[in-house]
């Protein structure tokens, strides 16, 4: 048996359907000596040439109809239920020229035997192929890892059909909380209650779970991953409904589950007269377009069709990737406005108030920043000259150009603030209302909000790096805990949130309960499969206790234990129910322009200390962990140079 097996895959492409050919003429004329025999109830007839004369038109009109019907182009491993219906048409075509052929010839072939004939022809070959595709796919079949499908529903049913041919999996059974699916049979698979996993784990080996819940929402998610962590079995994901539905994905592209898949809320629907306010027919700008938060801002605006998109953004690259993903996504759509990708940073004056100029931009998203807190904390001075005085650049730029609105993204880190990120972007805050005193043409407001799932630097792709690793997954405090929200959720709450501005608002996103972090790593290494835990001293490995550790490494430089959102305790509600409105501090722009005027002198002159207490002295309320400076390069100055030397070198510094 196995040489015929092998004898049959080894054929080429051209002699492979000669193969099926002659083995369904057989099957025909089989079929039809069992037919007579049936009818006649004897083998008499085998002796009677002109009984057998009918199959000699019979035999090519059949071969041409399974020809033509598309038969022997589908490869037997691969056969379906839908080649079946091509055999029934074939059998049926057969049958009638049999019938045909009997009454031309005068034949003695019974007028029942072409039904029977049919039946036994359909039964033969079709039986025939299900037969060796079962023979040929049984020995890859134990080669392939068993796994579970979470969801016996329409799009359980869809991801056994997909993964069918697959060659990476087993399918052994199906798990559904519904009671009136338990226990019954999908394809082949019996249906169990989800209390049965761990029994069909240990006694199949299952290696992973499939969640086949596309449309079942963040909550309903959460749960059921949380049931299934402690199973200790990889748990992956069919992609989301929308996705299988555009065509951005199908039921076999697995994936690992994910926290953003588990941490977001399901999202309020948007509001279109809010997303399409400052946007539809209007010429708008991005700024940092190239980032996590200015990119998804993009994605959202090209959807409400402006009249031209200016992408705005210092890296190449960036600016590159996101260029062509918005031309191609926007000529796929037909929309046909222009996407222009400009190079360049928010601290150059004369490329802002040319970019400006020359587009005649009415909307201005302002989400170029450096948001890293040690970064920015170990590059103190460009932290401020890009977050502060880029920001000073681009709003005064679009006060005196005319732009209708301007928007800045800012962060929960400004909230009392304990690093220089947080506190620049306060200061960032604080120009945008002294500009929004002045009651110019041009609409201020910013827009304040937590981290966003899967950005660049976010614990989460670092704690994915780790456990792939093998550890250790390292957390900063055992208590610090986050706000998380999907990026997308955010950039069209922050569009919603400056439709509804009036000038200086402070908006702020309900961002939900807040993540604890080493809650989170736990979750992500069970959801790999893997036991977490804690280390303690210095050990690195302790496979009796599990099987990734979390180390915990204390807070980084600047770091908060919990995040803020608010300044003051009074927010009031606005037309969306997750976004509020704050009345924060604000100074006049005289006593602003003071402050930064020494604020500028400081950075100029590389003197950290003095920054530092110009921060402590302006209205962010900032409150640094420590009374030490981390910058890298201005300690490196410290310590290096004699104390003549280091001030002659502060003072010439052009850093």
């Amino acid at each position: 048996m196995n040489g015929v097996l092998a004898l049959l895959l080894s054929a080429n492409r051209a002699t492979k359907p000669g193969l099926q050919i002659l083995a369904d003429c057989v099957l025909l004329v089989l079929s039809f000596a069992l037919a007579m025999a049936l009818r006649l109830e004897s083998f008499a007839f085998v002796f009677e040439p002109k009984v057998w004369v009918v199959l000699v038109p019979v035999l090519p009109i059949a071969i041409m109809a399974f020809a033509r019907i598309g038969l022997y182009k589908a490869l037997i491993r691969y056969i379906t239920l839908q080649s079946l219906r091509a055999v029934a048409f074939g059998v049926v075509i057969a049958a009638l020229a049999l019938l045909l052929a009997g009454v031309v010839m005068t034949a003695p072939v019974p007028r029942s035997v072409p039904g029977i004939f049919a039946l036994l022809a359909f039964l033969s070959l079709g039986g025939v192929r299900f037969v060796v595709q079962m023979v040929l796919r049984q020995p890859k079949l134990h080669r392939r890892a068993p796994v579970l499908i979470y969801g016996a529903g329409m799009s359980g049913r869809q991801l056994l059909d997909a993964l069918h041919h697959a060659q990476d999996y087993r399918i052994i059974a199906f798990l559904d909380d519904d009671p009136e699916l338990q226990r019954s049979v999908i394809g082949g698979k019996r249906v169990y209650a989800p209390e049965h996993a761990k029994k069909l784990i240990e006694k199949e080996q299952v290696q992973s779970i499939l969640l086949a819940i596309p449309s079942a929402s963040r909550a309903r998610r959460r749960e059921i991953v949380t049931q299934l962590e402690s199973l200790r079995v990889e748990i992956k994901t069919i992609p989301g409904m929308q996705d299988i539905i555009s065509g951005k994905a199908s039921f076999a592209d697995l994936r690992e589950v994910c926290p953003e898949d588990l941490l977001g809320r399901d999202p309020v629907p948007p509001s279109a007269d809010l997303m399409g306010r400052n946007i539809g027919g209007k010429v708008v700008m991005v700024t940092g377009a190239g980032g996590s938060i200015g990119s998804e801002l993009c994605r959202q605006i090209i959807l409400q069709n402006p009249s031209a998109l200016i992408l705005f953004e210092v890296s190449e690259y960036a600016l590159y990737q996101i260029a062509m993903e918005l031309r191609e996504t926007a000529a796929r759509a037909g929309l046909s406005f222009p996407i222009e990708a400009i190079l360049g940073s928010v601290q150059h004056p004369e490329r802002v108030r040319g970019v400006l100029r020359a587009f005649k931009v009415q909307t201005v998203y302002h989400a170029a920043a450096y948001k890293h807190v040690l970064l920015v904390e170990e590059n103190v001075v460009e932290g401020i000259r890009n977050n502060v005085f880029g920001t000073r650049v681009l709003a005064e730029a679009a006060r005196d150009l005319g732009v209708e609105n301007f928007i800045l993204i800012s962060t929960d880190k400004a909230v009392r603030p304990t690093n220089f990120m947080g506190a620049s972007k306060r200061m960032a805050e604080l120009v945008c209302q002294a500009l929004a005193r002045e009651n110019g043409r041009t609409v201020f407001s910013m827009v304040r909000f937590g981290n966003v799932l899967g950005s660049s630097g976010s614990v989460i792709p670092r704690f994915r790096a780790q456990i792939e690793a093998g550890g250790p997954v390292t957390v900063t405090h055992p208590e610090i805990t986050r706000f998380f929200m999907t990026i997308p959720e955010a950039s069209q709450l922050v569009i919603q949130a400056s439709a509804m501005a009036r000038g200086g608002d402070v908006f702020v996103l309900d961002m939900g309960e807040p993540v604890k972090i080493l809650d989170l790593a736990e979750s992500m290494i069970r959801l790999h499969g893997l036991k977490p835990y804690l280390l303690e001293g210095t050990d690195q490995k302790d496979a009796a206790r599990g099987d990734i550790a979390i180390q915990i490494v204390g807070l980084s430089k600047g770091e908060k234990l919990y995040e803020e959102l608010l300044l003051g305790n009074d927010p009031m509600g606005t037309a969306h129910p997750r976004i509020l409105t704050a009345t924060e501090i604000a100074i006049p722009l005289a006593e602003l322009d003071m402050i930064m005027d020494r604020l500028w002198r400081a950075c100029q002159s590389f003197d950290l200390e003095r920054i530092r207490d110009i921060f402590l002295y302006a209205p962010l309320e900032y409150r640094p962990n420590d009374d030490v400076v981390h910058d890298v390069a201005w300690t490196a100055l410290q310590k290096s140079a004699p104390a003549a030397q280091r001030r002659l070198e502060v003072v010439n510094s052009r850093f």
